[in-house]
């Protein structure tokens, strides 16, 4: 299966061009600050796209998606995950939109035991993993210098060992990484000043 990924795309969504493929994946963070009207704009833009399946996380600035009690109607053409699981093509798809606390953002949890909670219920066999935030010492390193990823998520990762592991959230750390026979990408498609100059990355399953 032709598998094409996008996190962070921040309202930027039109400017982007999308490649063919059979699933198309993003990895959160598609708002400014998740109000119904970007919502419906983004909504929008998905089902203009001709990819047969969409599959949809939030990030830290999908406000609206923390905020509602059924969070998957607000999406109307993509399938939204959170901390569940959709099986397409034969690919076992499991998302997550929650990070390491991150100021006032969406989805923030403590690190320790609030995030290791939200990873034990990744179940083992999952193909694809998307979160929004990275792992531990995986495509995570800031500008400044500092690694910011999940530690409770890289120790779920020794158990769960994915095939592919898609997420965004650090716009510095665009780029790909294959580990312990995962293949990790850090699809944000825009840059530290919000502007959209990292492509989609397009891989095969």
């Amino acid at each position: 299966m032709r598998v094409v990924l996008l996190s962070d795309t921040h309202r930027r969504h039109g400017e982007i061009q999308v490649p063919e493929a059979d699933l198309l994946i993003h990895a959160g963070d598609f708002s400014g600050r998740g109000t119904r009207s970007q919502i419906q704009a983004f909504d929008d833009w998905l089902g203009s796209l001709p990819h047969l399946h969409k599959v949809v996380i939030a990030g830290n600035h999908d406000f609206l998606f923390e905020r509602v009690a059924t969070p998957q109607e607000l999406l109307q053409n993509a399938r939204y995950l959170q901390d569940e699981e959709v099986v397409i093509g034969g690919l076992r798809i499991w998302g997550s939109p929650w990070q390491p606390r991150f100021f006032d953002w969406a989805f923030n949890l403590d690190r320790g035991e609030p995030l290791r909670r939200v990873w034990q219920k990744i179940p083992d066999g999952i193909d694809i993993l998307v979160t929004h935030g990275p792992p531990k010492g995986i495509l995570d390193r800031v500008q400044r210098g500092g690694e910011v990823g999940c530690e409770e998520l890289r120790e779920a990762l020794r158990r769960v060992r994915p095939r592919l592991h898609v997420f965004g959230h650090i716009h510095e750390a665009y780029g790909q990484l294959h580990l312990d026979g995962t293949h990790f990408v850090n699809a944000a498609s825009c840059n530290l000043d919000y502007q959209p100059v990292n492509p989609p990355v397009v891989v095969e399953l």
